[in-house]
């Protein structure tokens, strides 16, 4: 069975992150780009959503003894083939996994275009995600 007080308090955590990272929406590309602490600032706490993410999704698999992923963007397949997350879902946290490499190992090479966009278009992602752990738990 899923502890459900560690989960939980990672849910709380990513939470609080979504709504930081939602709230860098209301500044336009331009403004966002040319500051430093909010481009920074974002980076950091879409890193740390996604860290929490793969801390959750972790959780679910070793807790329910479902077979152990061979990566991160393994992790979400897993869930995908217990009917946890649907396809989507799965491909959308599979690139989010993926873009997470980038924030951590090539970050000089890192498109701040690019993490604006996402914070703007994919966080609904993040958000659906903690909707169905919560439902599963």
């Amino acid at each position: 069975m899923v502890k459900r007080a560690v989960v939980i308090s990672r849910i709380d955590k990513l939470k609080e992150y979504i709504s930081i990272l939602n709230s860098v929406k209301k500044y336009d590309k331009k403004t966002y780009i040319s500051e430093p602490m909010l481009y920074g600032s974002s980076e950091r706490f879409l890193h740390l959503s996604i860290e929490c993410i793969l801390d959750i999704g972790n959780h679910v698999i070793s807790d329910m003894r479902y077979r152990k992923p061979e990566n991160n963007k393994d992790l979400f397949i897993v869930l995908y083939e217990n009917k946890i997350i649907d396809e989507t879902l799965k491909n959308n946290l599979c690139n989010m996994a993926g873009f997470r490499n980038i924030l951590v190992h090539d970050y000089l090479k890192l498109d701040r275009e690019l993490v604006y966009d996402i914070i703007n278009s994919s966080l609904t992602d993040l958000e659906q995600f903690v909707k169905i752990i919560i439902e599963y738990i």
